[in-house]
């Protein structure tokens, strides 16, 4: 609440009061005095001068204040030393050294006790920044935060949980972490922007930066920065590695791993339909779209797919880091394919060759089969004509046989039936004579 409007309201209390139906307390009570001010135990507001609207109920409570207002202190050493506006201390201790830190809230015994010059930090639980001297934090548990000094905008809740400390009590000068449930964060100190959800998320972090936990346990064991686990245990085997993605219960990773995803509930299922999901150097997904309204330049392939026969496939086995099992492998090598076609290879985000665009190689082997098949179909109509064209010839040659065939038969008979016997041609010869020639 801004001061102007407290002041109204006080105003409107004053006006009240005097109304002529109203009737003063006479005496007033224990501990009330001028300017909105309560005071109720030794030595409690005693620098007070100018302040209005203070209270303090408790031995050296707002012992220093003097020209401070709208102050709350409940508990021995409440706000002790405090000389600034609109702080509110409850529990023994609470907000004992601060000076002119505005606008802090502390419950709890000795929360926020060191705080001096802090402002905007909201302490509830016992010794909950206990130590810190810094602005816009907010801790909710036992021992949260305790260990804060400089670190600003944060926010802790979770009291001790499964061996691990209360949420962000070892962090010193880490800024705009959030830990939420008991462990959460628990050891990190000059880690920055990390969020944890979850009893033990996080717990081990000291130094990472920008990792995101959700879950029981995720993360419990890292100290690597840019991880991001969702799911109970996940990413609870992760240590020192950095940019992984764990999504799913009990997906726990590799000691040391880096740029790793494991997304469960994927490997095995079946899907009827839908593209093919691809991946680019800067890790966005989707899938290659096939209509002509996002296309342009539309030309046939031609004798760019020729660039296949130059290819050369090669069989291999993946670095044990990448296969431990050592699967045999068939493919193409990148650095090979880049030598015949730059533009089938997939680059790094450093532009150094990584993969090789195999869909683009399917399509070059299709038009390659197509080409193929075009000559194959030119062949086999030529065939058929040729076919053709044979039978056709062998029907006229068997039919001039058949022709010939018939004429000699022909010619067979007529001989056969001028001879006068009957006999044919050997019948009708005269027989031969000897001549006596002396």
């Amino acid at each position: 609440m801004k001061p102007q409007n407290l002041i109204h309201i006080l105003m409107g209390i004053v006006c009240i009061g005097l109304l002529p139906r109203a009737q003063a307390v006479s005496p007033p009570p224990p501990g009330g005095y001028p300017n909105f001010t309560t005071a109720a135990g030794e030595h409690a507001l005693q620098a007070l001068t100018l302040g209005l609207g203070n209270t303090a109920i408790g031995t050296f409570s707002l012992f220093s204040v003097t020209t401070g207002s709208f102050n709350t202190a409940v508990g021995a050493g409440a706000l002790d030393l405090n000389t600034a506006d609109s702080n509110t201390a409850t529990g023994a201790a609470a907000l004992l050294f601060n000076t002119t830190g505005t606008e802090n809230t502390a419950v709890g015994t000795a929360a926020l006790e060191f705080n001096e010059t802090g402002a905007a930090n909201t302490a509830v639980g016992s010794f909950a920044l206990f130590n810190s001297t810094a602005v816009d934090n907010t801790a909710i548990g036992d021992r949260t935060l305790f260990n804060n000094t400089t670190g600003d905008q944060n926010t802790a809740v979770g009291t001790s949980a499964f061996g691990g400390g209360p949420a962000l009590f070892s962090n010193t000068t880490g800024r705009f972490n959030t830990a939420v449930g008991g462990g959460a964060l628990s050891s990190n100190m000059i880690g920055n922007d990390n969020t944890a959800a979850g009893a033990g998320a996080l717990n081990d972090n000291v130094d990472g930066n920008e990792n995101a936990a959700v879950g029981l346990n995720a993360l419990v064991r890292n100290t690597g920065s840019n991880n991001v686990a969702l799911g109970s245990n996940a990413g609870s085997q992760a240590t020192s590695g950095s940019d992984n993605v764990y999504i799913g219960y009990n997906i726990q990773g590799s000691a040391g791993e880096s740029n790793s995803c494991y997304i469960k509930s994927i490997f095995g299922q079946t899907a009827t339909g839908g593209s093919a999901v691809f991946i680019d150097a800067n890790s966005k997904l989707g899938t290659l779209t096939s209509s002509k309204r996002f296309k342009e330049d539309i030309k046939p392939v031609g004798k760019a797919s020729e660039a296949l026969f130059a290819l050369k496939p090669v069989a291999f086995h993946y670095k044990k880091e990448i296969d431990p099992a050592g699967t045999a492998q068939l493919g193409l090598v990148a650095e090979d394919v880049e030598r015949v076609n730059p533009d089938l290879i997939v680059r790094d985000k450093e532009g150094k060759p990584y993969s090789v665009r195999y869909d683009q190689v399917n399509a070059m082997l299709l038009n390659e089969f197509l080409k193929e098949h075009r000559t194959v179909q030119e062949q086999k109509a030529i065939v058929e004509q040729l076919k053709q064209d044979f039978q056709s010839r062998l029907a006229q040659q068997q039919k001039q046989i058949e022709e010939l065939t018939e004429g000699l038969q022909k010619v067979s008979a007529q001989l056969t039936a001028a001879s006068p016997s009957g006999g044919g041609l050997e019948a009708s010869k005269p027989a031969p004579q000897v001549v006596n020639n002396p």
